[in-house]
């Protein structure tokens, strides 16, 4: 094979080429990978997450020579079963970019290696890391660009069944819990469906900002600074906090009503939901949480959600931050009920409340 040189740096480029490529190739470890990645990036790394512990190890205590010429044996069988795999079936002309965590070694490698079979492979320059800046600088300065309408009220009132009403409405909608995969309350843990890394949270709250439109408002439900264990950019919540109100009313027998329907699966595991339950001593007494713990093991299920919600959660309410948005004194009451079927209805009510139409 006749290998063609190249100047330095040839084969990279920056984030503004994203479009140009038919693929984004992602060489790091899985680790690094599930814990945050470009969008639509396929993992093919050249290295598991046990072999770069082992290379990572035999440098800093070995030898960096050792650890190079290993690392480079392994990088190169791994490439090697790609091409005859993963990559198998890609044509002549295929354009792939490449990354790693910093644009170094591992992405080199690889990068190298495809343009010398013909593909028109990039390496895409500073790796993630570059990826991660751009994220950061986009989250501190995006939100500044959009008007929010801040969906209030306590829990059980329906926010976020509206919000989802509001998107089927036609509306414009930013949905943090959905992004965060978590209710934001002590209960708000999804089944089976785990809580994305902070890193991966803020990539794709990013892309969502970045899908807004900012001539129309945004509809958005009042969340604390942590929604689980994720939390949220400063400058997201500070224009948040400026956005106008919409306080979300229900009554009492709806939202426990809600609740049953919404929270129906904690009691497919009560010794669970006990436990849940028993990280609230200190704000309330053993005796309270015994009592709610038993109501569980009933399976009253009615009067246990209407106990949560008299006895903590309209306190933990009226206690909560919901002063930290200024013009929640002139925001506007709307009478939502989350457990009828006609949500899009009431969503179209509360736009023409508000003066608007689902295309503004």
């Amino acid at each position: 094979m006749t290998q063609t040189a190249h100047p330095p740096g040839a084969f990279r480029c920056g984030l503004d080429t994203l479009a140009q490529f038919d693929e984004i190739i992602d060489v790091r470890t899985p680790a690094e990978f599930t814990d945050d990645h470009l969008p639509g990036a396929l993992n093919a790394p050249v290295l598991s997450n046990e072999e770069r512990v082992r290379i990572g190890t035999m440098y800093a205590q070995e030898s960096a020579y050792q650890a190079t010429r290993l690392g480079a044996a392994l990088v190169a069988r791994h490439i090697a079963d790609y091409l005859e795999t993963l990559f198998s079936d890609r044509p002549r002309n295929w354009r792939p970019l490449i990354y790693c965590w910093r644009g170094g070694k591992r992405s080199g490698a690889m990068t190298t290696w495809f343009n010398l079979i013909g593909w028109r492979a990039r390496q895409l320059d500073g790796g993630y890391k570059t990826w991660r800046r751009h994220v950061i600088d986009q989250l501190a300065m995006r939100p500044d660009k959009l008007q929010f309408v801040v969906l209030t009220g306590p829990t059980g009132s329906g926010k976020t069944r509206l919000l989802q009403a509001l998107n089927q409405a036609g509306a414009q909608t930013l949905d943090l819990e959905g992004l965060a995969c978590h209710r934001g309350s002590l209960l708000g843990a999804l089944p089976d469906q785990p809580q994305p890394s902070q890193r991966g949270f803020e990539s794709v709250l990013f892309q969502a900002l970045d899908a807004l439109d900012p001539e129309r408002p945004v509809f958005v439900e009042a969340e604390s600074r942590r929604i689980g264990q994720i939390s949220l950019p400063d400058q997201l919540l500070h224009r948040m906090y400026a956005g106008r109100c919409v306080r979300v009313q229900a009554s009492l027998p709806q939202r426990i009503g809600f609740l049953l329907q919404d929270y129906a699966h904690l009691f497919q595991t009560p010794d669970d939901f006990g436990q849940t339950l028993s990280r609230l001593v200190g704000l309330h007494s053993r005796q309270t949480i015994l009592d709610w713990q038993a109501l569980i093991q009933q399976d009253r299920r009615t009067e246990l959600f209407e106990a949560l919600v008299c006895e903590h959660y309209d306190p933990a309410y009226r206690r909560s931050s919901q002063g930290h948005y200024s013009q929640l004194g002139q925001a506007i009451q709307f009478d939502f009920d989350p457990t009828a079927s006609d949500g899009q209805g009431q969503a179209v009510r509360l736009l023409a409340q508000l003066g608007l139409t689902p295309s503004q």
